[in-house]
């Protein structure tokens, strides 16, 4: 088993690199989440790993943190859940933003990210449910119920989840739902 590699960084075309240990190049398969954090090519990289013997080839798949790599262990263990699937929906959710959907059973989050319908989603969400929240403790947290309603509300107006999350981290605690909503439709006008 491989659980870790470590090398220099010499390919990046997503969702794969190829790292170089020691004159062996080693094709990983990383989550855009992953992919957005590496470092230019030529430089150093460490990735916590997963790897996958089946009949049709071997598969290493790479991740730059923990709690990235148990999401995806947990999802991979989840029946009509491949790989590809779950590096999808890592791709798609932060570990945190997947915990926190599971944690409020949340079919819409899921079912943007793409490959992921509404049965698959609820399957997610009853599979799931509460296996990130106990490995995650600091990633699972609920957020206030005026929170939770302003972001629901902007990614009900068609905001991702990105654009949201960011600008509920600009927001000032203790805001009402309304004003919430408002200053936070104001911050992503200006961007």
């Amino acid at each position: 088993m491989i659980g870790r590699i470590a090398g220099t960084l010499l390919e990046k075309n997503p969702p794969q690199v190829v790292v170089d240990v020691h004159g062996v190049g080693y094709e990983v398969d990383v989550p855009m989440s992953t992919f957005f954090n590496l470092p230019a090519t030529g430089e150093k990289v460490t990735l916590l790993t997963h790897f996958v013997v089946r009949e049709d080839g071997q598969f290493l798949y790479g991740f730059a943190s923990d709690a990235e790599r148990y999401a995806f262990r947990q999802l991979v263990k989840i029946s009509g859940i491949g790989a590809r699937t779950a590096l999808s929906v890592l791709s798609g959710l932060s570990v945190n933003e997947l915990a926190e959907a599971i944690a409020r059973q949340e079919v819409g989050r899921l079912t943007k990210v793409p490959g992921i319908g509404k049965k698959t989603a609820e399957r997610l969400l009853l599979e799931l449910k509460g296996k990130l929240a106990d490995a995650l403790p600091a990633t699972a947290h609920p957020v206030e119920d005026s929170q939770h309603d302003i972001l629901n509300a902007l990614l009900a107006l068609g905001y991702n989840d990105r654009e949201a999350s960011a600008v509920m981290k600009q927001l000032p605690p203790g805001l009402s739902t309304s004003d919430g909503i408002r200053q936070a439709l104001k911050l992503l006008s200006k961007a």
